[in-house]
């Protein structure tokens, strides 16, 4: 305290951090970058463990042998669902009535605010069928669920086929009769339309309604749901097991769950990956350290798109741990029947229903280079914080400047030469029309693609989905040439002063916009912090200003999203042209404003409420006069 309330030694101090300013921001980057580069070396990360008591063992007789059973129901469910030209919801309620199990289902339908572009359908109807096997041996308390997506065509007719045969089983038959030990109810789920009727079928179940579902209800429960498995096979044999974690706006399971699967695919001799990778032992040399790296970046692109990557995804935000299993038929040469699989599904649900209470005890906010070691929350945020660090340095440099801190009380500057001419101070009223002004354009960019789609398809021969992209990005584009400078009319706003105090709100600003979106979504934070952080400290209007503007238009957030997508494709070893990057870049617009309206997913309002207005006042920051 004594050196800050000491003028000298303040003013001293204000000297060392404007002239170690520059230094001291690069030097917070490049440990940034190093601290996340880090994160994917194994000494680095922590090993996988069982936190909660009652999953700690893998000790499970698993009995399940329904194989041939399994493939005979994905046979008939196949050839029921091409009679239906859809989802067989008559044989799959016959059926499940007969196995024991009380069986309902429920009508949905939603109209989707534009037509997708992948089928170009309007309105989205369907059916869900569920069978409740009640627990008896506890009253219907507490349940679990396995799902199974109706996928169109012959996809995941083999999902639907196991968890039949599991629910054969788990109810009680002549090869395995006296299945008692149930303490939870089980709710085997066929959802139509994927996402869509799973978020129908969820809002039903918890009796909510927030993203407008037309729904016929819920007219049979089971208890509070305590965790969920989405399963997903295409073939009658399996090489590998993938299993995706990412959920809705970057949400993860508890790491308990995943390390449960991950333990009874070791038991079973499974084949288990995550992003599609198979973790490699030879940890100490570079080709496995750049795999890691690599599983690690697959990771933080899906979470930061902030879709769920899978049926599980919708769970989460309702507090129910969930993950979904994707059985893989490559060209590895171990194969696994339906036997394998049953049994591994087996010993999680028989694991999972010795739970005394919700999965609470592990990690939460984690990230995965491989199955067998994670990044809890305290390793990798710093990487984020030496980013942010960069942010403060520059507004605190800023500050000083403003507040006159080189000035002494004798009109004497820190150096000692005398003060230069008072130069008038601008008002915050000069900031008050920028800021309107650019925060209007994020409104302009939520709400007209969607409110003009109709005016845009009478005017011009473009369909719904494709005038909503197109204004969306003629809104972005045309924020560039607004009038943002009209605080230039207030006096003392066309100082360095002026400028200054709007960057020093610009940088303040980007900060709290980063942290906050950190603490939900890590890896949409890290990635727009990585690419605006640089740029935003260095922007101002007097050197080139021709570099500078191309910066700034590289690190926009479209520009993130479009060498997102292709720094993905590159990593899963599936390049693809600068025209089909385009394409896929259309797409994920069409697709980020889907998922909010259809999912609630906060990525698209985020971008255009918050991260845009504050990039376009580092724009006009840059062509200040």
């Amino acid at each position: 305290m004594g050196l800050l309330s000491d003028p000298y030694r303040r003013r001293a101090l204000a000297r060392l951090l404007l002239r170690l300013n520059t230094p001291l921001c690069l030097a917070s980057f490049l440990v940034g970058l190093g601290w996340f580069a880090g994160l994917a070396f194994q000494p680095f990360t922590l090993r996988a463990y069982m936190s909660e008591n009652a999953m700690g063992s893998t000790m499970v007789e698993e009995r399940f042998a329904a194989g041939d059973r399994a493939l005979s129901y994905a046979r008939e469910f196949a050839a029921h669902k091409r009679k239906a030209r859809g989802m067989p919801v008559a044989w799959l309620e016959k059926t499940m009535w007969n196995l024991g199990l009380e069986v309902y289902k429920q009508s949905f339908s939603r109209t989707l605010p534009f037509p997708d572009e992948l089928r170009e359908r309007y309105m989205v109807k369907g059916t869900n069928v569920y069978g409740i096997l009640r627990a008896p041996r506890a009253a219907s308390t507490e349940s679990l669920v396995l799902s199974v997506p109706c996928s169109a065509g012959q996809e995941n007719n083999q999902a639907v086929g196991l968890m039949l045969a599991l629910a054969s089983y788990f109810r009680g038959c002549p090869s395995a009769p006296g299945q008692i030990y149930w303490a939870k109810d089980i709710i085997f789920l066929v959802n139509e339309h994927d996402l869509v009727g799973m978020q129908a079928w969820l809002e039903a179940y918890h009796d909510v309604n927030v993203t407008a579902v037309q729904s016929s209800g819920m007219l049979g429960r089971a208890g509070a749901i305590q965790a969920a498995l989405s399963l997903e096979l295409s073939s009658d044999v399996i090489t590998s097991f993938d299993v995706a974690v990412e959920g809705l706006n970057g949400q993860l399971p508890n790491l308990d769950l995943v390390n449960l699967f991950y333990a009874f695919c070791q038991k079973s001799n499974l084949l288990c990956t995550i992003q599609g990778k198979l973790q490699r032992s030879d940890w100490d040399s570079v080709p496995a350290y750049l795999h890691s790296l690599q599983t690690l970046l697959l990771m933080v692109l899906k979470q930061g798109s902030g879709r769920p990557q899978g049926d599980h995804g919708l769970f989460l935000r309702y507090h129910i741990e969930a993950i979904t299993v994707r059985g893989i038929n490559s060209f590895r040469q171990y194969k696994y029947d339906m036997v394998s699989v049953g049994k591994t599904l087996e010993g999680m649900f028989r694991k999972l229903n010795n739970l005394l209470e919700r999965l609470h005890q592990s990690y939460f906010f984690y990230l995965l280079p491989s199955l067998s070691r994670f990044v809890s929350i305290g390793v990798y945020m710093p990487a984020f914080g030496f980013l942010i660090l960069i942010l403060v340095l520059k507004a605190l440099d800023l500050w000083m400047k403003l507040s006159g801190c080189d000035v002494e009380p004798a009109d004497q500057s820190c150096d000692g030469g005398p003060v230069a001419a008072e130069v008038p101070r601008p008002s915050l009223l000069a900031l008050v029309p920028p800021l309107l002004i650019c925060h209007a354009t994020g409104l302009a960019l939520y709400f007209v693609p969607i409110l003009g789609q109709h005016m845009a398809t009478h005017h011009f021969p473009v369909s719904e989905s494709e005038a909503v992209v197109l204004t969306v990005i003629a809104i972005y584009v045309a924020g560039l040439a607004l009038p943002h400078n009209t605080h230039r009319v207030l006096a003392g706003s066309g100082s360095d002063r002026g400028w200054m105090m709007l960057k020093l709100l610009a940088l303040l600003l980007l900060a709290m916009q980063l942290g906050c979106i950190a603490l939900i979504n890590f890896s949409l934070g890290f990635l727009l912090a990585i690419t605006m952080v640089p740029v935003a400290a260095v922007v101002q209007p007097t050197g080139p200003k021709s570099l500078q503007a191309v910066l700034l238009v590289l690190v926009t957030p479209a520009a993130t999203l479009l060498f997102s997508i292709f720094l993905y494709h590159e990593l899963i070893e599936y390049p693809i042209t600068v025209l089909e990057c385009w394409q896929r870049f259309l797409q994920a617009i069409a697709e980020g404003l889907l998922d909010h309206h259809l999912y609630g997913s906060i990525v698209f309002p985020f971008v255009a409420f918050f991260v845009y207005p504050c990039w376009l006042l580092l724009w006009n920051v840059l062509f200040w006069k």
